[in-house]
């Protein structure tokens, strides 16, 4: 695999396959490869990610050397990232900065929003879906304010998927004619809490407090030759079943539950009997569970994987403990839920002087959330003085208000929030969930668009909120009510039902990455109703895609997360702070 962009070896003897976007600095250096006497390969296959414009299919047609070194060319539709099963990004890094930025650039922000737009149609392309499109409504209360060019991020976009569905209808064989499913686009504004509080989940909190990059974890483990410990990269993937069982369980819950396996295990496999009282019954290191490993090479595999939890599980727990998360999470959702206030954090402020920068920070860009008026003037002053956050730290607080704070939102038709406006009172911007019991501490927290998402599902989005951009056909409000119950697709989709490929499981000899847990969650999508697409402009959540997956099994329909990227805490914090910036852009800091 080559980058187009850097000198290569010429390989005349050799055929190449091209997979590149249909740009023209592309294209021209396609043509440079493939034209003249001495051609860099024999034959070119070209497949373009998204629809090639007539201006260059031209332009490739006028070079008559070229045409003859083609053996292919086709548009794939493919300029997505796929996260897990049920979750995507169109890898735009820089949408928050682009788009929420201080200094408004709507040519810049047009921009931005035509690439995400087909980059979000070739999702539904290469699905063969059609959506019914709904969009976060700009909130400007009537004609005469002033709408911002943020407030109308989610309008935008949907007209430009819409324009690129448009023309798919047209020009993709089998392209549905009406709509097969729901796509709801909002933005980061909807619920600026979610990218910032401790998810107490098992995912969440694995990317959060350890130093992960992607879902590469690194940990080390004894030689096998006697020497000093060995550095083992692991991915922590869908493929992984013990993974894909506790990614989205209560980190209490995950440790509890790992604790049974092993104990279970042990009970069951008399070598492992020896190795375990060799520690007087106490808990097993890692140099114990290798020297299990040993003595029953059959299950190494199922040790390992065993082995690499309860390690990671530890590592968290004891960071929780360090750091004494549980005191500020527990602030953290009690200012969500109305519980707390103002004087609360500064009480824990003053009465725990050892909390990190990093977790002080974080309370007050939650604070700044629920109160913005709080963060004007001296008041906010004296607040960050109490912290005493540094400046760029403060910079991330403030810019939390180009987010469109609390108080912006005016409404209260869609139940998520009922907001008192008088600055003396708590405000909550969480209501308790009825019916819903909270088997584990800290876990009363929930995303904005699991709400969103269940109205979406029951036909009870207010549409002065969320509009369509095409009305249904008149068929499919009843269809898609009694898809949601229990029939099986609508039939009028022109797409099989079968699993996403991203989603099948990789296939391996142990008998146990391909296990039947994998199995069953695949097929069971086969009996659905019709999908859920929900796109969210400036980066998701770890939380947010948990609730995609838990309301799939609810709604009985699968949830599509979509996002421009997935932030863990530390990379959202990073970008509200490059809001303001104008020096320094994503490109000059690590994240």
């Amino acid at each position: 695999v080559e980058d187009i962009h850097r000198r290569r070896q010429p390989l005349p003897s050799m055929e190449a396959i091209y997979f590149i976007q249909p740009t023209k600095e592309n294209v021209i250096m396609f043509l440079s490869d493939m034209s003249g006497r001495s051609p860099l390969y024999k034959k070119a296959f070209v497949f373009f990610s998204s629809p090639i414009s007539r201006e260059l299919v031209t332009h490739i047609k006028k070079d008559s050397t070229v045409l003859p070194r083609i053996g292919a060319l086709r548009e794939m539709n493919l300029e997505y990232f796929a996260i897990d099963s049920q979750g995507f990004v169109t890898d735009d890094e820089r949408a928050l900065e682009e788009l929420f930025g201080d200094e408004e650039n709507s040519r810049r922000g047009d921009a931005c929003l035509n690439v995400m737009a087909s980059r979000i149609a070739t999702v539904f392309a290469s699905l063969r879906e059609f959506p019914l499109v709904r969009y976060r409504a700009a909130k400007s209360l009537d004609t005469m304010t002033m709408t911002t060019f943020s407030d109308l991020i989610p309008t935008k976009l949907a007209a430009g998927v819409w324009n690129c569905l448009m023309k798919y209808k047209q020009s993709i064989e089998n392209f549905p004619q009406t709509e097969t499913c729901d796509l709801l686009i909002l933005d980061r504004s909807v619920d600026q809490v979610a990218p910032i509080i401790h998810e107490w989940t098992y995912d969440a909190i694995c990317r959060d407090l350890l130093n992960m990059e992607g879902n590469k974890y690194v940990h080390e483990v004894p030689s096998k030759t006697g020497g000093p410990p060995e550095k083992k990269e692991v991915l922590l993937e869908e493929h992984d079943p013990l993974w894909l069982e506790l990614r989205h369980a209560h980190i209490a819950d995950a440790s509890e539950r790992l604790h049974e396996k092993m104990t279970s295990f042990i009970s069951k496999n008399k070598a492992a009997q020896i190795q375990h009282s060799a520690r007087d019954g106490g808990e097993l290191s890692t140099k114990d569970l290798q020297k299990m490993v040993q003595a029953l090479p059959q299950y190494s595999d199922q040790i390992d994987k065993l082995s690499l939890h309860v390690e990671i599980a530890g590592k968290i727990n004891k960071i929780i403990r360090e750091l004494r998360l549980r005191e500020l999470g527990q602030l953290e959702q009690d200012l969500v839920f109305g519980d707390a206030g103002l004087k609360d954090v500064v009480k824990f402020f003053t009465t725990n002087e050892d909390v990190s920068r990093e977790n002080k920070l974080r309370l007050l860009m939650i604070l700044a959330a629920i109160y913005p008026e709080k963060f004007q003037g001296e008041k906010g002053q004296n607040i960050m003085k109490l912290a005493r956050l540094q400046s760029d730290d403060i910079t991330a607080v403030n810019n939390m208000r180009l987010l469109g704070g609390a108080s912006d939102i005016k409404k209260s038709s869609t139940g998520a929030f009922s907001l008192k406006f008088d600055i003396n009172k708590k405000r909550a911007v969480r209501k308790d969930r009825t019916g819903e019991e909270q088997t584990w501490q800290l876990s009363r927290f929930y995303p904005m668009i699991e709400e969103l998402i269940e109205k979406l599902g029951k036909r009870e989005l207010p549409k002065d909120d969320y509009p369509c951009m095409n009305e249904p056909s008149p068929t499919v409000h009843a269809k898609n009510q009694s898809a949601a119950i229990s029939q099986p697709p609508v039939a009028h989709s022109m797409r099989s039902r079968r699993t996403p490929t991203w989603a099948r499981p990789r296939n391996s000899d142990d008998g146990y990455s391909s296990d039947s847990v994998l199995r069953h969650a695949s097929s069971d999508f086969k009996k659905m109703g019709q999908r859920i697409f929900v796109f969210i402009v400036g980066g998701a959540t770890r939380s947010e895609l948990r609730v995609c997956h838990k309301l799939t099994r609810k709604l009985n329909r699968e949830i599509i997360l979509g996002s421009t990227s997935l932030d863990d805490p530390p990379q959202f914090i990073t970008k509200m702070k490059m809001l303001t910036v104008d020096e320094l852009s994503l490109d000059d800091i690590q994240i």
